[in-house]
């Protein structure tokens, strides 16, 4: 639903409303920087792993507000990519949580603790859903991000150079989280906990093909949205 929301203002709003997007603009990429550290922040405070991912969603669509408010080709098609990359990734985050929460019956962060050794393998799905949400190189969540930078760096330096902070808090919840579920000494009472099984590794597979392919080729996606955000960036600079 956060991403209907932006999807609308760049569907209909933009090309309704030229001059007025191009006002609103510097307030949105402050919004989006706001977005994009308080989120965070936010994400970092939880003890619910489903909060964290859902705090985690407002920080990403920070970025997206970010590249919109830019309007460059670079910035928006940066945003438009954040969008479908960030679906794909929260899908996979909100399956996993709903995995573990089927055997444990709750969701506490600190209520856990090192799982790794008894789930091995739902411990690297998640870890990859993790890792594709903090911007690691090679998945989608990176170049999303990294365009949506270039793109709107010209435009809002400072807002940018701010928002690229964030980055090391996105890092620092999930790894801080990963940490505490997976890591250390297990915890007595999950030592018999089920791993995750065939029909879960279905759902998810389909998507950790993608992140991989968008995040290592993201051409076909891309080409599909160019070149009416090119068109989209002509209409509204031409009020300018």
């Amino acid at each position: 639903l956060l991403k209907m929301g932006t999807y609308g203002i760049l569907r209909i709003s933009y090309p309704v409303l030229p001059d007025a997007a191009h006002w609103f603009a510097p307030t949105l990429a402050a919004l989006g920087v706001v977005n994009i550290l308080y989120g965070a922040l936010c994400a970092m405070a939880q003890s619910d792993l489903k909060k964290l991912v859902a705090y985690s969603s407002i920080n990403h669509m920070g970025y997206v507000c970010l590249g919109m408010a830019a309007f460059t080709p670079t910035s928006l098609n940066g945003a438009a990519l954040q969008m479908f990359s960030h679906g794909i990734i929260t899908a996979m985050l909100f399956l996993l949580v709903g995995v573990v929460y089927d055997r444990a019956h709750h969701r506490n962060i600190d209520g856990f603790g090192g799982l790794g050794v008894v789930v091995p393998v739902y411990t690297a799905f998640i870890g990859f859903a993790f890792f594709a949400s903090l911007g690691l190189p090679g998945l989608s969540g990176f170049i999303a991000e990294q365009m949506v930078f270039l793109g709107s760096f010209p435009v809002f330096r400072t807002l940018v150079i701010i928002g690229a902070v964030g980055i090391i808090f996105v890092a620092a919840f999930h790894l801080w989280a990963l940490q505490r579920v997976f890591l250390g000494p297990l915890n007595p009472k999950y030592t018999s906990l089920e791993e995750i099984n065939a029909r879960e590794i279905f759902c998810l597979a389909p998507l950790a093909v993608l992140v991989t392919i968008v995040g290592v080729w993201p051409m076909p996606v891309l080409n599909l949205m160019n070149a009416s955000l090119v068109r989209l960036v002509d209409l509204v600079k031409a009020v300018i």
